[in-house]
Parts: C-alpha cells; structure tokens; sequence
C-alpha cells in the first residue's frame, strides 16, 4: 500500500506543473440528439468568451481551457459525462440545458467539489435540494408559471389545455401553471396531460385536447414537439391558440411547425438574443456573427456564455480556483455583474436574482416578436 501511495503522491507532484499552466472549465451540453442546436451555440459561445478573456491575459494570470463533453440532452449520457469531466482536473463545469439532464449530474458534480452552473435548467428542485456548488444563470418555473398565468388572464383566455412531457422540468412548469391560473385569475383549466417525448404522431392527444373545448393550450414541453404539435394541429383543421414555455424558444420550431402553422404561437423567454439590452451584448453579438456567420439561435447559448463569465468573476474576485471559496463568492459577493443577459447575481442557494420573462409572438415570417414584457 505505501508502495500505491508513493507513486500516487510521485504522480500528483508531476502533474502539478501542467495543471498550473491553464484553468480548466468543463462544458456539458448536448451536442448531439434533438437539442444539438442549443450545445452547439453553447460550445461556440463559451469558446469565443474563453478567446476574448485569454487574449486579455486570462484569469489569475492563466489561461482558460474550455473542456466540452456531450450530454446528448440525455440523463444517462450525462451522468457519464459529469463522470469524464469530475476526472479531467475542472475547476467548474457549466451546463446543461434540460432540467433532467442537469438534475442527472448534479449530485456527481457535489461530490467532487465541483461548481456546475446550469444555464436551461429551470426546474424549481434543482435549487431546492440545497447543493453546495450548484448555480444557474437562467429563471425558475415557478417564475415562469406566474407570467404564463397573469399572461393568459390578460389575453382574455378562460378555458386553458395544459399539456406537459413529463420530464422534470415540463411536469414542474405545468403543476406550477395549474396553481397559478386558479390563483390569479377565474379561468378554468379543462385538460392536463402528458405526451411522450420523441413521437411523431400527435393526433390521439389533439383530438382528446379538442374534445376538452379548450381556448387556448399551454404547452410546457420542448420545442420539437411543440413543432410537431402545431403542424398536426394545423392540419387537423384545429385553429386555437397556442402558447410554449421558454423551452420553445429554438427558430428550429419554425422549421418543423411550417411558417403557415408557427404564425400566431406564442412563448414566454428570456429576452431572445436580438432583443438583448446593453452595447456589451450587442457588440459581442456581432464579434460572434463574425466568427461564425450566423447569430445564436436562442438565449439559452447566451446564458451559457453569462455562466462562463460568473465563473472567472468569481475566481478572479475569490483569488482562487477553490470551489468552496469561488462559490462562496457567487452567493454573498458578486452583485450586479454586468452579463449578455442583464446583470446576475445569486440568491443563498444558486439561483438568479430578478424577473427576466418576456412573451414572444412568431410573426408570419417565422420571426420572433417581443409583444410584452
């Protein structure tokens, strides 16, 4: 045994002058699978940020190394993911995107000591089980469902359809929507039920939802089969409304709906990228539609790229890469810092601080049109 420990701690003090050379920063997102549109923004984003920052000489004198590994927008994927990345030496890790895949990683991730900070992972108990390194820079579903409640009181809607994936964070989103709606308003929700994610026929659900009569649905899941759903709606002759959670916010629901049926469907976001508030959003905006010929296709990239920032903010005003001491940092002392997104900071168990909710309407042109704050 002391034999093993010897050339344990031989190993140890021979990586020890490598490591010190860059700061790792690991990236799960998935770059593969139905949401590989999102990783892939999220992979550019966070390499463009790293470039910018290393070419200012990087943080606490070193240069930062971004390490990706693939979720594929599955738990399974990213349980052995968390694995890969806890083993290659991170200081941090962000990501991911979908609420079950962040949650699959989370407890690995605290084992290690290792700081994840999620940028679409919105489900209320990602937070609520007290973690010590976990943040994310995006809002919580309970926030989201009090906006889609007062949202569809103010449209005039009173008999509401939900529909969810029974995925965590599509389930959570739609308890909470149901809550609120009796809550604030006298509206009355007439249908609540689940399809499963990864179908391609939803017309058995359609009819059942159609029977209910309903005058508007409130879909909570993601955007392919919101896409899908529009279609089938349209071309089932069914004309009512029908409004997304911020997981519909992905232009590649245009593509599979069909401009004809995304006209009209509406969603609660984050602002989208193009509707960002500040001159230093703008201008990195245009460096990275520069670099890469097209703009981020969501926000959700984008707050992958404010989770990079928090990150080095947090080390550099920590003077340290030590997790307790940069996540310590994160909850009690960055304030107010300036990211893509507005300014961030972190309530005493990760997650943001401040209202971001915006509805968007798809106009006819498959755009995206803020239509209220």
């Amino acid at each position: 045994m002391k034999k093993v420990l010897c050339l344990v701690g031989v190993l140890c003090f021979l990586a020890v002058p490598a490591m010190a050379k860059t700061i790792r920063i690991g990236l799960m997102a998935p770059m593969t699978g139905s949401w590989a549109s999102e990783g892939q923004d999220m992979r550019d984003i966070v390499n463009l940020l790293a470039e910018e920052l290393n070419a200012r000489g990087g943080v606490l004198g070193k240069q930062v190394e971004i390490v990706v590994e693939d979720d594929a927008g599955d738990p399974r994927s990213a349980a052995l993911a968390a694995q890969r990345l806890s083993t290659r030496k991170v200081a941090a890790v962000i990501g991911t995107y979908g609420s079950s895949v962040a949650e699959a990683a989370q407890n690995i991730y605290d084992d290690y000591d290792i700081i994840q900070v999620a940028n679409g992972a919105t489900s209320n108990r990602l937070t609520e089980k007290g973690l010590n390194y976990f943040f994310r820079t995006c809002p919580r579903n309970d926030e989201q469902a009090m906006v889609a409640a007062k949202a569809l009181d103010r449209m005039g809607f009173s008999k509401i359809a939900i529909l969810h994936d029974n995925t965590s964070y599509a389930r959570g989103l739609a308890d909470d929507a149901r809550k609120f709606i009796g809550e604030v308003s006298d509206s009355r929700v007439v249908f609540f039920n689940a399809l499963t994610p990864g179908e391609r026929d939803f017309n058995t659900i359609l009819t059942r939802m159609r029977a209910a009569d309903p005058d508007v649905i409130l879909f909570t899941g993601y955007y392919p089969e919101a896409g899908l759903l529009l279609r089938q709606k349209m071309e089932m002759g069914w004309n009512v409304p029908m409004i997304g959670g911020d997981a519909t916010n992905n232009p590649d629901l245009v593509e599979i709906a069909g401009k004809q049926a995304a006209n009209g469907f509406y969603f609660l976001s984050p602002p989208v990228p193009q509707d960002l508030p500040t001159d230093e959003a703008r201008d990195f905006l245009a460096a990275f539609e520069k670099k890469y010929e097209k703009l981020p296709g969501s926000i959700w990239a984008v707050l992958a790229g404010d989770a990079f920032t928090a990150i080095v903010t947090a080390m550099e005003g920590s003077g340290s890469t030590d997790s307790r001491k940069v996540a310590n940092y994160m909850r009690t002392q960055l304030k107010d810092m300036p990211a893509l997104t507005g300014t961030i900071s972190f309530n005493s168990v990760g997650d943001r601080i401040g209202d971001v909710y915006r509805v968007y309407q798809v106009n006819e042109e498959g755009a995206f049109v803020l239509k209220s704050h």
